[in-house]
């Protein structure tokens, strides 16, 4: 089974491997990443995240016979009644042969209130984050999560939990797809 990620960022091809080899078996899977425009803000907020993620799956799916297609982007949803209104969410997009596509998203979280402000004077996280921090590439390393988390959870984590929610209608088909199935709960 051949997989495309729609980004060359170690940390997302990882994580699609992590996850595809607890549902595929091991022999037969390749996981190739391939350096894709996601055709967005390079700092996304709300739906345009989840556009990336299903941007960068297409595009995959353009450049490579693949039997998966997988794009994951990050961005900022805005949710009211939080400290800082937005939560940082990674969402997954993965596109097969028949162009059918499935979406999941990782856990959201709060970024520091500076960061935030920061961003929303039109910096990246990561930018944002390497100067609050000062680390520098951290969306390359354990992503601000690593390091607000105290690294009890980081970027490929999040990652990984989109790539398997979006996967779980393919896991699950018959509950998804299967059309005879009477889909009335009893």
């Amino acid at each position: 089974m051949k997989i495309g990620v729609g980004s060359k960022n170690p940390n997302k091809v990882k994580s699609v491997e992590s996850v595809m080899k607890k549902i595929y078996s091991q022999e037969h899977l390749e996981v190739v990443g391939l350096d894709i425009n996601s055709k967005i803000s390079s700092q996304p907020f709300n739906g345009e995240t989840i556009k990336g993620a299903i941007n960068r799956a297409e595009e995959v799916m353009n450049k490579i016979d693949a039997d998966l297609a997988i794009g994951i982007e990050a961005g900022l949803f805005r949710f009211p009644f939080l400290s800082t209104n937005y939560l940082d969410i990674h969402w997954c997009a993965i596109q097969d042969k028949m162009k059918k596509i499935t979406i999941g998203s990782s856990c959201g979280f709060e970024l520091p209130k500076e960061v935030i402000h920061k961003v929303l004077q039109d910096k990246e996280i990561g930018e944002a984050m390497d100067e609050f921090v000062g680390i520098e590439n951290i969306g390359k390393k354990m992503g601000a999560i690593g390091i607000l988390s105290k690294g009890m959870i980081d970027r490929s984590d999040l990652a990984q939990q989109a790539v398997l929610a979006a996967m779980i209608p393919r896991i699950s088909k018959d509950y998804y797809f299967n059309k005879k199935k009477n889909s009335t709960f009893k």
